[in-house]
Parts: C-alpha cells; sequence; structure tokens
C-alpha cells in the first residue's frame, strides 16, 4: 500500500522543486523558440495550453463519479470547448497557411474563448450549493451550442467585432472586452471567497492564483500593437500558468484523491475484516471451551436409564454393583437433584391423626402435609 502512494505522490519535498524545474525549462524553451520563430513560439504555447486543457477534460469526465466537488467538474467539462476554440485561434493565427481569407480570425477566436473562460469559472459557483449530481447530460449540448454559435458568428456570419488591425493595434471592442473579462473574473474571484468552505484550502489557493493568471494574460493582451511583441509573449506564458494551475486542481480531486480516498476505505475495510476475526476467534475459543466444559459435564453425569432394580418393600435401588441404596441418595448419586423431606397429608395423618395438638392444627410445619 504504501508504495503505490509512493508512485502516486512521490515523498519528500521534492516533488514541488521537480514540478517546478519542469516547468521552468518548458517556459525556457517556449522563449527560446520566438527568438527563432514567434509564430513557432505561439503555435507551441498555444498547443500546451490545449493540451493541458483536453487533458482537464478527460480526467474530470473519467473522474466525474469521484469528484465531490461541482465546480471543477463543470469547469473541467467546460475546458474541452475552450479548448476547441483555442486551436482554431491558433490555426488562424497570422502567418499560419489555413484560414488564409480573413485577417481577423484569430484575435476574434480569442476573445470568444477568454469570454467562454471567465464566465465559466464565475457561473460554475451556481452548482455548488446544490445537493444533486451535476447534469452533465445538458452542460455539454449547452456549450457545444454556445461554441458553434461563436464559431458560426465569425467564420459564417461574420457579424463578430473586429479585435485587432495590422499597423494601428488593438480595437475599442477588443480593449473593453478585455477590461470586461477580468471583471468577470473579479466576481469570480469573489465568489470564490465566498464559497471558501466548500474547497480545500490548497484547491481553493490553486483555483485563485489561476485566475489571478489569467487576469494578469488578460491585461497584457491589451497593450500590445503586433502579433508578435513582448506584450503577447507574457500573456500567453500566464495562460500555461492559469491552465496548469486548474489542471492541478482536476488531479488532485479526480485522481490522487479518489485513490487516496479507495485505499483509505481499503485499510479501513481491512481494519474491521482484521477485529471481525478477532471476534469470531474469540467466539469460537468459548464455543470451545463450553465444549469442553459440557463433555467434561456429560462425563461426570450418570443418566438414569434403563430398568432399574427397586426392593417393593422399602424401595431401595440396587446399583450395578449389587449394592442397595437409598432411593434419595442413588438418585442424588445419578442425577444432579436434591431432596427436601417433608410429610404429604396421608401420613400426616397416620402419624399424627390421634394427636391433640395436630388436631388444633399446631403442626409447625403443617402446610407440608398436603
Amino acid at each position: 500500500m504504501p508504495q503505490i502512494f509512493d508512485t502516486l505522490n512521490p515523498p519528500g519535498q521534492n516533488k514541488p522543486l521537480i514540478q517546478g524545474c519542469g516547468l521552468l525549462l518548458i517556459l525556457l524553451g517556449l522563449y527560446f523558440t520566438s527568438w527563432v520563430n514567434y509564430l513557432l513560439f505561439h503555435t507551441l504555447a498555444e498547443f500546451f495550453s490545449i493540451v493541458v486543457a483536453v487533458t482537464i477534460f478527460v480526467i474530470a469526465w473519467h473522474s466525474r463519479h469521484y469528484i465531490q466537488n461541482p465546480y471543477l467538474l463543470f469547469i473541467g467539462i467546460a475546458y474541452l470547448f475552450i479548448s476547441l476554440l483555442d486551436l482554431l485561434h491558433t490555426l488562424s493565427y497570422k502567418g499560419m497557411p489555413i484560414f488564409t481569407d480573413y485577417d481577423y480570425y484569430a484575435n476574434q477566436l480569442w476573445i470568444g474563448a477568454r469570454y467562454m473562460e471567465s464566465v465559466t469559472l464565475a457561473l460554475a459557483f451556481l452548482f455548488l450549493k446544490e445537493n444533486k449530481p451535476l447534469k452533465v447530460a445538458y452542460i455539454i449540448p449547452a456549450y457545444a451550442l454556445v461554441t458553434y454559435l461563436i464559431i458560426a458568428a465569425i467564420f459564417q456570419w461574420k457579424i463578430f467585432p473586429v479585435c485587432f488591425v495590422d499597423g494601428s493595434g488593438l480595437t475599442p471592442f477588443k480593449k473593453y472586452s478585455e477590461y470586461l473579462i477580468c471583471l468577470i473574473l473579479l466576481a469570480a474571484i469573489f465568489f470564490l471567497h465566498l464559497n471558501k468552505s466548500f474547497f480545500e484550502q490548497k484547491i481553493y489557493r490553486l483555483i485563485l492564483l489561476s485566475i489571478i493568471c489569467t487576469i494578469i494574460s488578460e491585461l497584457a493582451f491589451t497593450f500590445y500593437i503586433s502579433n508578435y511583441g513582448i506584450s503577447n509573449l507574457v500573456g500567453h506564458y500566464f495562460k500555461i500558468f492559469s491552465f496548469y494551475l486548474i489542471y492541478l486542481c482536476i488531479i488532485k480531486t479526480g485522481i490522487e484523491r479518489p485513490y487516496r480516498l479507495i485505499f483509505t476505505d481499503l485499510k479501513r475495510t481491512n481494519g474491521e475484516l482484521v477485529e471481525e476475526i478477532r471476534q469470531k476467534e474469540d467466539i469460537q475459543k468459548k464455543n470451545e471451551e463450553l465444549i469442553e466444559e459440557l463433555k467434561k459435564a456429560l462425563r461426570e453425569i450418570k443418566s438414569l436409564q434403563g430398568i432399574l432394580p427397586i426392593c417393593s418393600s422399602c424401595k431401595q435401588i440396587r446399583d450395578d454393583k449389587g449394592a442397595w441404596n437409598q432411593l434419595e441418595r442413588y438418585i442424588e448419586t445419578h442425577a444432579d437433584v436434591k431432596f427436601s423431606h417433608g410429610l404429604c397429608r396421608t401420613c400426616a395423618d397416620k402419624m399424627y391423626g390421634d394427636q391433640k395438638w395436630y388436631q388444633d392444627g399446631r403442626l409447625p410445619d403443617h402446610k407440608q402435609a398436603t
């Protein structure tokens, strides 16, 4: 059992250090790719976020029977559709030879995805106080419909407002949208604080840090003039941080805790079985002792059975050795009984019937003469 825990959660304080070093290496690697080609950096950064988002959904979906917090399950499902918009954003980014008929897809998809993400983080708190399972069958179609409407508004109907124009930079709609998204995220932080009791302390901190990183990311995207600028790079970094922190929340509630609960339940069940076995062994031991006592008693008891030779005159009984024994003595020897002596009414009348004191009813044990 401890070995399994060690596999899931390496012992000591090295695990956070190893994770931090791994993430730092990834970020440094991404940064160095920006020196070679910013489009390469953007593609790798977005695909990293997309993979994390899809992983969040996969873990949340397959752990939906174990995740007791509907907030995390709700956002875990939502991140699948957010990742779809981010994927289209990546494929339509300037320089990608896929969607070349229109110059504004990438930024529009970004805003659509961030609106969905921020509203999800705030809306999910509505499900916390419900004392019933999350209705996944309704949530997935709802998000699928919203995702379709966003994509259709951008690609098909082309009614989604323009967000970025080369040479002039961000449009007012893009800037105001980023600020509005930040306000929604601040509301999410407020709701998170109000519902703090529904989260473990560590999960609460991870969600809070994730939302803060998302706000920083959105603010960074209000400053850039070029799609390849430093502000754009910083914004993508903090987006990665945000997704990774949500990923940690889902991992801890969807995988680590269920396994710990399973092993805790197994340990408790094993303890109960051991206690039950011990109790049964005690009962068996007592039963064996009782059986032994009964055997001993049976060996000591001589039952009265068969034909007893009894004197027709004095009523003595002859034992198996040929000796005659008084009736009371013989029965006391061969059975667990004791005799108390008295007089029946017939014998009392026969013995004392001519006595004045008897006739007057003054026999001390008169009640024994029945």
